[in-house]
């Protein structure tokens, strides 16, 4: 849920700490920093420590700084405080997979089938609860967070077994190694470029929306419930259906392409409220796709650790995103509304041609079978 949570409010974090959009962006870019930077070293940490302890380490993280934000008052402040929210949210997303399978009684496909669902319900749903705490103060998303994760805190402690036995001490210099990888790398650059486009549409639209007039909390979220919902259908129904029947590197290099026609067509109607509405939604289709074919190649692209590939991938896949925000609000100040969704498009085509270019290091990524196993640990790396 916290992927969208903030969304619906950036206007009125604006209007009510005096800030400008390109200050409000950086909302996303200190969280997505901090998570890309300490997804280095949650593997080895998690190694160390247990993942039921680390678990816990990140809610709690997420309580405390989520708490602190709500009660900020100023912009600064806010910033600070989501970058600490985002070591927090690091460190759970690394675990929470791995940890969801083994204390599953159904077996690896049904806790795959369960992380599916909670994370598509959860991108769904987190836009509109935003928008209706935010309705009543911007200041609500925040505290509802901290409520939440509190929840889950205790739930852990009291429900989740505690760990067995632990897993291979992983070096801090794993992640890095992996880098150096030509599968790896290709897609991890693919990434960066994606997340650019994906952040633009996430973070800038709401300022968009509100240049149209639509600047409510509770209209925003409605908007981006929408987006959700088609993102997690596609995630979980029609990625693995496009997958059976082509190449992973067909899916990912047809989808880059319609990302970036749709994101261009945002640009020529961004003086409609209802294109840009319906764009965003069929945005959502696209990324939905997009999302689980990428996790699902960079798990099959190389020998190492699961989890370590998924690591440094993330890391530098959260820098696109880090970037997008503030730029996308910047450009817009120079250049009209326009200008972010024509750079997130042009963004996409810089994905599609890293991708084709490394395509002939990606044939692992065609050819290998997912073991469910590995695909769990991977995607509880890989998703935000």
């Amino acid at each position: 849920m916290g992927i969208g949570l903030v969304d619906p409010i950036l206007p009125a974090i604006a209007a009510d700490l005096d800030a400008s959009a390109t200050q409000t962006s950086l909302l996303f870019t200190s969280y997505l920093l901090v998570t890309g930077l300490a997804m280095l070293v949650t593997s080895w940490l998690s190694s160390r420590i247990g993942a039921k302890r680390t678990l816990l380490l990140g809610l709690a993280l997420i309580v405390v700084f989520a708490i602190a934000a709500g009660a900020s008052n100023s912009v600064e402040a806010v910033i600070g405080f989501r970058a600490g929210w985002g070591l927090g949210n690091a460190l759970f997303i690394s675990t929470a997979l791995a940890t969801i399978v083994g204390a599953t009684s159904g077996g690896t496909g049904t806790a795959i089938v369960l992380y599916e669902a909670a994370l598509g319900l959860g991108i769904a749903i987190g836009p509109l609860v935003g928008g209706l705490l935010g309705s009543v103060s911007w200041r609500g998303p925040f505290f509802g967070t901290a409520a939440l994760m509190a929840i889950g805190f205790i739930a852990i402690v009291t429900l989740l077994r505690s760990d067995g036995e632990r897993p291979t001490p992983q070096p801090l210099s794993a992640p890095f190694r992996a880098l150096r990888v030509p599968a790896l790398a290709v897609l991890a650059i693919t990434a960066l470029f994606y997340n650019i486009a994906f952040f633009v549409l996430l973070a800038y639209t709401p300022f968009a929306l509100e240049s149209l007039g639509i600047d409510d909390a509770f209209t925003l979220g409605l908007v981006f419930f929408g987006w959700g919902i088609a993102l997690a259908v596609t995630s979980v129904a029609v990625a693995p259906a496009l997958t059976r029947r082509l190449r992973r590197t067909s899916v990912l290099a047809g989808g880059f392409a319609v990302l970036a026609l749709d994101l261009g067509a945002i640009a020529l109607l961004s003086a409609s409220l209802a294109g840009i509405v319906v764009c965003v939604v069929i945005g959502g289709l696209i990324l939905g796709v997009i999302n689980t074919v990428l996790t699902e190649a960079v798990m099959e692209a190389t020998d190492l650790p699961r989890t370590v590939a998924s690591s440094a991938y993330s890391a530098v896949r959260f820098l696109g995103g880090a970037v997008a925000p503030p730029a996308a609000a910047e450009l817009a100040r120079q250049f009209g509304t326009p200008a972010p969704y024509l750079t997130a498009a042009g963004s996409a085509v810089l994905a599609l041609v890293v991708l084709l270019l490394g395509r002939r290091v990606l044939g692992r990524v065609d050819d290998r079978i997912v073991d469910p196993m590995e695909e769990a640990e991977a995607v509880g790396s890989g998703d935000a």
